[in-house]
């Protein structure tokens, strides 16, 4: 199907800022809400640098490209700003009552017609869809970290996600570039619902005595892994993985899902991975 496309992404963190750049390299114009000054002007750095190491790397636009492709996003502090859109993906913190609240604002700002995405980690849909008027119109978009550089996207419906908002979205990840998975909605979903069960036991197994790296070269060796369960966490970031062990542990009720000491020290001590240049493993 073919869709004019207005999209905003709601937080310029790390997947926020990704988001917003695939949308931007398709050529589709972006507008990024933050209320956070410092953090939009971070993103504005590291959309910069991951542009241009983009391009360095070939796997990106032509760096003459650049400048056009960062004047199409707007970034700003109100979410009133989105009135025009067509599509909104959140990318907020992973906190229930923090999505909920700003589902209910996007259904108050927006056209009926748009479609609202969460990029939530593990949060049901079902229940952010019901802080809006319009529950046929959200679903979820689980893009991976980078955003740029992974191809595929789960995406999570729920028993009320209507044809035409999932045709939408499907359409807008295809404009992207990038092929969409369906799945039914639920804790986790599936690729979570699997992955921070083998983080966590991952990184309860670093405090019997065997180091991350053994751990993640037994994978990626072994079983073939592009990278192993702590390298993985470390490129998803550790918080963010500790605030997803938490949410599936709160809605599904499988102490499974559990922060372990290791992971838990670490985000304490504010090694993140990647982001932090240390986490499981360092990154000089």
């Amino acid at each position: 199907m073919t869709v004019e496309h207005r999209v905003g992404v709601i937080g310029a963190g790390v997947m926020g800022a990704g988001i917003a750049q695939c949308v931007a390299q398709a050529g589709i114009p972006v507008t990024v809400v933050e209320t956070d000054a410092a953090a939009i002007e971070r993103a504005r750095r590291e959309l910069k640098s991951a542009l241009r190491l983009s391009v360095l790397l070939g796997r990106g636009p032509k760096a003459a490209d650049i400048p056009d492709i960062t004047t199409r996003i707007t970034w700003t502090d109100r979410v009133e700003h989105l009135r025009d859109t067509t599509f909104v993906i959140e990318s907020v913190t992973e906190r229930i009552d923090l999505k909920r609240a700003l589902f209910a604002e996007l259904d108050r700002h927006c056209p009926p017609s748009a479609v609202f995405a969460s990029g939530t980690s593990a949060i049901p849909i079902a229940g952010l869809a019901a802080a809006t008027g319009r529950p046929e119109r959200v679903l979820g978009l689980h893009f991976m970290n980078p955003a740029p550089l992974t191809e595929t996207v789960e995406v999570i419906t729920t028993d009320r996600t209507s044809p035409d908002a999932l045709n939408r979205a499907l359409a807008l990840l295809d404009a992207l570039g990038k092929k969409g998975i369906v799945v039914g909605d639920g804790p986790g979903f599936v690729i979570n619902r699997v992955l921070m069960l083998g983080i966590a036991e991952a990184a309860a197994i670093t405090e019997t005595g065997t180091d991350a790296a053994t751990i993640d070269d037994l994978f990626e060796g072994c079983l073939g892994h592009r990278m192993g369960p702590l390298r993985t966490a470390d490129l998803i970031g550790l918080d963010n993985v500790a605030d997803t062990l938490v949410v599936l542990r709160e809605t599904t009720g499988d102490g499974r899902y559990r922060v372990p000491e290791a992971l838990a020290e670490l985000v304490a001590a504010g090694h993140l991975g990647r982001k932090t240049g240390k986490g499981f493993h360092e990154y000089p």
